[in-house]
């Protein structure tokens, strides 16, 4: 067994969580919502001082596995801004690209995946649901409360299972 693998993990969204996604909320507020200039805007997110600072306190004592609502399309683009924003590496969970359910399922269904074989240190998330989803499964839950909240990026999460 590897030192990395008996580390406790934690793991952190990265859309209003690590990533400051208020410069393209815009094109959720038109109809119908332009999700391809959604995602393909995600590399211009500015990161969000208190969830980076928080990402890098944690990999002291824990592994750090991300975990998004994002679809897979956007893998490179994700890893491409972790590591240009000097995040530790880890796993990058992502929906599929035809996964439509809310991200409150889809991110519990892998958070007890992931707790079948390692400690779940922490869950560190800014939608209301997932935190509160993932608290009432017994996990210790962080709620990311330093972006400025979208009602439409709610509503996507929530209803559409886009992020």
């Amino acid at each position: 067994m590897t030192e990395s693998s008996r580390r406790p993990l934690a793991v952190f969204d990265l859309d209003n969580t690590l990533a400051d996604t208020a410069h393209r909320q815009r094109f959720l507020e038109r109809r119908p919502r332009d999700w391809d200039a959604f995602f393909a805007a995600a590399p211009r997110d500015a990161p969000l001082a208190e969830g980076i600072a928080l990402v890098h306190e944690s990999a002291r004592e824990c592994e750090v596995v991300y975990l998004t609502g994002r679809p897979e399309r956007c893998r490179r683009d994700t890893l491409d801004w972790l590591a240009a924003q000097g995040l530790p590496e880890g796993k990058v969970h992502m929906r599929g690209n035809a996964d439509r359910r809310p991200a409150r399922y889809t991110k519990l269904e892998i958070l007890r995946r992931l707790a079948r074989t390692r400690e779940i240190r922490v869950l560190v998330d800014d939608d209301e649901l997932v935190c509160e989803d993932a608290r009432r499964a017994g996990f210790t839950v962080v709620r990311a409360r330093w972006a400025a909240r979208s009602g439409e990026l709610r509503a996507a999460q929530e209803r559409e299972g886009r992020t």
